[in-house]
């Protein structure tokens, strides 16, 4: 355990104003900033080894832009590509940047994303020069009620995303929660304490058109205030079908919330409640944690070819007009409100730029060893059986499974949510069987990196 080391970089990313904004299906301008957008960097070398784990608050970004800037990092820094881990916290109030092939950046988007490849290796250079020797511990504490399915049978027998707060036609809920926080403790000779929090919920709190990092940077800010002499980093995980949104809430858990255009409740005050409560999971777990000998650390990257989810003939005619309208700002011409515009609009929007394929994607899956921990970074958003899955590998003690990580190239939805469609699987460039599939390939790839075999 001598020879393992960790540091820890930080930089902030705040963009200028009158940048898109991600996330929804409409256009959002930045107009103001209510706390700064940060790429926070870990870095971990043992021996002649060092591998780099960075998170950003955005969305996501493409896999080609992420080839790219992980390019840029080996080159400048001299690590290996495999052993660079890049993710988004998923926040949607972030710049947009290349989400969707095809898509044609603004001047201003091509201005950010040159000043952000910069930053990015600025807080990877940090975390390096910051490395101390250091042991590991880790610990799993409980976040209650901040997360929720946002799936749900309606009464009709449909299937709706989000189906609006108090909703009497809502049956209940499909699928639950997972409400586990992993943390791992990093304790540094003369240097704070590192402490990384992984937890998957869907950072789309605050809503408006001002820069915010939502709860995750809440997390980060309220751990460090909390604990003296730390540095917080955190990485979203499996959450594709869980949000904030709690369709019966109860006693004040309406407190500081709007329902906002698309029929979701959303707050400034609540992304603050939501990062006090991962926070407090922290403090559950962060005295106890187990400390375990780092004793080998290796990062391993492979693809995954999946089929494309593209539409039919007859799909295709219905999805071009709706397409056009939408396009065209003529979306009041739809018969649908709220959310179930989103999902129609959302789903066109797939079929078309399909049209012409590909058949196949390849995605990659980056797995990293910590002596009896490791991460998946999995390039998109994977519902939370895919990390229920990841979880039980025998081979570690912990698995941390991370969304939006080295690209962003969509939903995972499971295949149940296929049968039973709404935004995720409609909206979704994968056919069904991929989150299967993810979970099949992402425990070859947990065996490979051996862990306690």
């Amino acid at each position: 355990m001598a020879n393992f080391k960790a540091g820890f970089g930080r930089v902030n990313v705040n963009p200028m104003m009158g940048i898109d904004i991600s996330g929804y299906y409409q256009v959002r301008k930045a107009d103001g900033i209510l706390d700064d957008l940060e790429a926070n960097a870990i870095a971990f070398s043992m021996d002649d080894k060092k591998i780099v784990l960075v998170c950003v608050d955005a969305l996501g970004f493409s896999k080609a832009l992420m080839d790219d800037f992980r390019s840029l990092i080996s080159e400048k820094l001299g690590l290996t590509k495999e052993s660079i881990f890049i993710s988004a916290t998923h926040t949607h109030t972030g710049p947009a940047a290349s989400l969707r092939a095809g898509e044609e950046l603004t001047d201003l988007q091509i201005e950010y994303l040159t000043f952000l490849k910069k930053r990015i290796v600025d807080a990877v250079q940090f975390a390096l020069d910051d490395l101390k020797p250091a042991k590991m511990g880790y610990g799993l504490g409980q976040a209650h009620r901040v997360a929720f399915v946002r799936r749900f049978r309606m009464k009709d027998g449909s299937v709706k995303t989000n189906p609006g707060v108090n909703n009497p036609e809502i049956e209940g809920p499909i699928g639950d929660v997972d409400e586990r926080v992993n943390v791992l403790r990093f304790d540094r000779e003369g240097a704070d304490s590192l402490v990384l929090v992984n937890f998957g919920n869907h950072p789309d709190v605050v809503g408006g058109c001002k820069i915010s990092s939502d709860w995750p940077g809440f997390v980060r800010r309220t751990v460090e205030k909390a604990i003296d002499g730390t540095k917080c980093i955190f990485f979203n995980g499996a959450q594709g079908d869980v949000n904030h949104v709690n369709v019966n809430p109860v006693g004040g858990e309406m407190n500081d919330m709007f329902i906002d255009f698309d029929d979701v409740a959303r707050g400034y005050a609540h992304a603050r409640y939501i990062g006090r409560v991962i926070a407090g999971s922290v403090l559950q777990v962060y005295d106890k944690v187990k400390y375990v000998d780092v004793d080998s650390m290796q990062a391993i990257e492979q693809n995954m070819k999946v089929a494309a989810n593209k539409g039919t003939p007859e799909e295709l005619v219905e999805a071009k007009r709706i397409h056009a309208l939408h396009t065209e700002g003529r979306d009041d011409e739809l018969p649908y409100k709220g959310m179930m515009l989103t999902t129609v609009v959302a789903a066109a929007g797939r079929v078309v730029r399909l049209e012409n394929g590909p058949d196949y994607f390849e995605i990659p899956l980056t797995g990293i060893q910590l002596g009896p921990v490791a991460f998946v970074g999995i390039p998109g958003e994977p519902f939370t059986g895919i990390g229920r899955g990841l979880k039980e590998a025998e081979e570690f003690d912990m698995v941390l499974p991370v969304c939006c990580t080295n690209g962003y190239e969509g939903y995972y939805p499971m295949q149940d949510s296929y049968d039973e469609g709404g935004y995720e699987a409609g909206t979704s460039r994968f056919k069904a069987g991929t989150a299967e599939q993810i979970i099949r390939e992402g425990r070859e790839l947990l065996t490979k990196l051996g862990g306690n075999a």
